[in-house]
């Protein structure tokens, strides 16, 4: 997925299921997103985290 829709994706995420939402690059060079709990992968891979209550 392109940076842009990761972005996109995550920030509804967050709003929708008010919980803290996490992009990250994948290894294929692409980007994730995924609940901040749920995600185990490094954590230098991270690149922004939603936190739909700041």
């Amino acid at each position: 997925m392109s940076q842009s829709l990761a972005f996109a994706n995550a920030w509804n995420l967050a709003t929708t299921l008010m919980v803290c939402v996490v992009i990250f690059r994948t290894g294929m060079g692409g980007y994730g997103v995924m609940p901040a709990t749920e995600y185990d992968g490094d954590p230098a891979d991270v690149i922004y985290e939603f936190d739909p209550f700041q």
